[in-house]
């Protein structure tokens, strides 16, 4: 069973120092829609690891729904 996305908002927050919504806000006023184009920018641009882009890019995009 697939862990819920928000289960990783505790060791995100712990890892890199900065509340979950500074890393969801920026993801929802971005121009880029495809989950993949914006798990590589937070990667990319914001250093996070596959998993916890992954989990932030999932949990916005369901927001816009």
């Amino acid at each position: 069973m697939a862990r819920p996305a928000s289960s990783y908002f505790p060791s995100i927050e712990k890892k890199y120092g900065r509340p979950v919504r500074e890393r969801i806000d920026p993801i929802g006023s971005s121009d880029l829609t495809r989950h993949s184009e914006l798990v590589a920018w937070l990667k990319s641009e914001h250093g996070l690891g596959h998993g916890h882009a992954t989990a932030l890019v999932a949990r916005t995009l369901a927001g816009r729904k």
